[in-house]
């Protein structure tokens, strides 16, 4: 039998990294005789609870599979045909999602140029002169990832004017929250705080990089949006035969803040990476830190070298950027091994 030598954890996705204890057992537990299909069982009915303490009473939850399928079905309801989507130009929407979004919704997705992930308010008015002009596709939602796709936060100030500014344009706001917990905990709010309370219309909350199996929910708070969302879903084939089992997870993940708990700790290992590496000559970090997720810049010639151990993404070929994500579960002992891998290689 050969001898595993490379390590437990790697710093590719934290999609990579496996199941909490916690959520774990809630799974088995809830793997006990059989409940109603489809949703109608008390897994589901208390995991629902959960949202809506955290996001109101009146948050309307619907379970998914992934986020691909969030996404796509969150903005199915919030648009037509000849709508238009204004994203990042690095959104996950835009550029991981093999063409769904615009498959499914047939709306095109108009991508912006943001060196942070970020979009901002002056970016946005040149998209809107054609509004009115049958022409033209006709922008119905800004859609924003929290935390971006460069690991960057956007802070509550930012989110409520692009809220604002969507709202005053007969506009809907999108948020896509694969890493939502961790832009929460980065900030110190709760999740209301960075979604309801800023004026975002429609969540994709994710619950795979934090820490569960597999699963999402697309949370609206804009109700009207919600009333025809089961059908959609159903179309869409993301709605969960055994839907207990994802509904126990959530429950899990929402109980005594274990979303955040998992967040934090994967923000911090992030953190200590980044200082890590950033002491290195040969390395450069390109973005902030905000969340879990660490981009740098590593001499082209390593990357092969320091891949055989520890897996991890070019983020950009041209600029030898790589993404170094971390998860629920990465240790301090993952990122000294790594930090003192890389200074042997590159010495």
């Amino acid at each position: 039998m050969t001898k595993q030598t490379a390590p437990r954890r790697s710093f590719a996705s934290d999609n990579n990294a496996g199941v909490h204890p916690a959520v774990m057992k809630a799974i088995a537990a809830a793997n006990d005789g059989h409940v109603i299909a489809y949703g109608d069982d008390v897994y589901t009915a208390r995991a629902v609870k959960k949202f809506r303490e955290q996001f109101g009473k009146d948050a309307e939850v619907f379970f998914v599979f992934g986020g691909t399928g969030a996404n796509i079905l969150g903005l199915k309801a919030a648009t037509q045909p000849h709508h238009a989507v204004i994203c990042a130009e690095t959104a996950h929407i835009n550029v991981d999602e093999c063409g769904a979004p615009e498959k499914f919704t047939g709306c095109k997705l108009l991508g912006v140029q943001t060196p942070h992930g970020k979009l901002t308010l002056d970016q946005i008015p040149p998209l809107l002169h054609e509004i009115g002009f049958e022409h033209h596709v006709q922008p119905r939602v800004i859609s924003i990832s929290q935390a971006t796709e460069m690991g960057t936060v956007y802070s509550v100030r930012e989110l409520k004017a692009l809220a604002n500014f969507a709202h005053d344009h007969g506009m809907l706001l999108h948020m896509d929250g694969a890493r939502v917990a961790n832009a929460a905990a980065s900030l110190d709010l709760k999740l209301r705080a960075v979604t309801r309370d800023t004026g975002v219309d429609i969540l994709s909350f994710g619950g795979t990089k934090n820490g569960m199996m597999y699963g999402e929910a697309v949370v609206f708070f804009n109700r009207k949006l919600a009333e025809d969302f089961k059908y959609t879903r159903k179309q869409g084939a993301q709605l969960p035969s055994k839907m207990r089992f994802i509904s126990a997870q959530f429950e899990a993940l929402l109980t005594d803040d274990l979303w955040r708990r998992n967040a934090l700790h994967a923000n911090r290992m992030a953190q200590l990476l980044a200082d890590a590496l950033g002491k290195i000559p040969q390395i450069s970090i390109t973005q902030k830190v905000e969340a879990n997720g660490v981009f740098a810049v590593i001499p082209r010639r390593y990357i092969p070298l320091l891949q055989k151990k520890y897996f991890f993404y070019i983020w950009n070929q041209e600029r030898s950027e790589v993404r170094l994500m971390t998860s629920f579960d990465t240790t301090e002992e993952d990122i000294a091994d790594f930090v003192s891998l890389v200074k042997k290689t590159v010495r």
